[in-house]
């Protein structure tokens, strides 16, 4: 391992699930979890236990002071008034190096900490956790990271990144916001859209169960073309192919039996001929009439 040895020590601030997988598996891979603070004493003590290392602290400060590699991962809504009560105190210096493993915010909201001289930076895993259990594969193993923050933030943040043997990716801090709205829309909106169908399906008197099973080699063929061939080449169906009448019975159906989803196959189909459009394989005709059909 080449990092530093002085960010080898580091402190967990706020040990829900995240903060102890991170703890446990750097852990493994030569990192030292010196330092755990939590608003609740008992999940430090809790992290402390499954580890088998590392030291509980009650004020966050003092754990902090203990280490030069910083990592708040309490809820997203408290992470800038942690890092701000901490600062306040001196706790950070020149030294630290702090990160907030939040999807959604960026490194900006450390700001108080940079202003004490630390660098700071934010590290997302994509991917959702599960409690840690000793003797679990890695949930780190193969998965993406993103990193932003400052230079120094950054090229520690990929260091550690590499150490949970996971991919690292970064991207400008003025853009973390709409990186999180991607993940979202690729992660939970294809929930939404997947139950969609499978709402569909229930009106052809197929369970749940089974209508999952016959929509899931199309799901991954499409996922697999999407990957292969880009998005404007994998779309297939009747829009793609300007067949109107086949919409309008979708609709006609949709309307009668699923109403509550109209509008969301209107909005949808509304941006796949957009899609569609650019391929220009539709008509001028096909194209007016599937843009009536979608208006609201």
């Amino acid at each position: 391992m080449n990092t530093n040895k002085k960010y080898l020590q580091f402190c967990i601030i706020g040990c829900g699930r995240l903060g102890i997988s991170l703890a446990a598996f750097l852990s493994k891979q030569g990192f030292i979890p010196k330092a755990f603070s939590s608003k609740s004493p008992t999940s430090a003590q809790k992290a402390v236990e499954l580890i088998g290392k590392g030291q509980v602290y009650e004020n966050p400060l003092d754990a902090v002071k203990a280490c030069n590699l910083v990592f708040i991962t309490t809820p997203d809504t408290r992470i800038e008034l942690v890092c701000k009560t901490i600062a306040k105190q001196g706790g950070f210096n020149s030294d630290s190096v702090v990160y907030h493993l939040s999807g959604a915010l960026s490194s900006c909201i450390l700001v108080s900490a940079k202003n004490n001289g630390a660098s700071v930076g934010s590290i997302h895993p994509l991917q959702a956790f599960a409690p840690y259990e000793e003797g679990e594969d890695s949930p780190f193993k193969g998965i993406n990271m993103s990193i932003e923050g400052d230079d120094k933030a950054i090229k520690l943040g990929k260091e550690i990144v590499n150490a949970l043997k996971a991919n690292s990716f970064t991207i400008p801090t003025h853009a973390k916001t709409v990186y999180h709205a991607a993940a979202v829309v690729a992660s939970n909106y294809l929930v939404t859209l997947e139950h969609f169908a499978l709402e569909l399906l229930k009106q052809a008197n197929l369970s749940e169960e089974n209508a999952y099973e016959i929509l899931e080699p199309l799901i991954m063929g499409t996922l697999n073309n999407i990957k292969a061939r880009g998005c404007t080449n994998a779309l297939t169906g009747p829009v793609a192919r300007g067949d109107d009448e086949i919409v309008l019975r979708h609709l006609s159906d949709i309307d009668k039996k699923l109403p509550h989803f109209s509008d969301l196959y209107r909005l949808l189909g509304k941006h796949t001929l957009d899609l569609a459009t650019q391929r220009g394989e539709i008509s001028d005709d096909a194209q007016q009439k599937l843009a009536n059909l979608f208006k609201f």
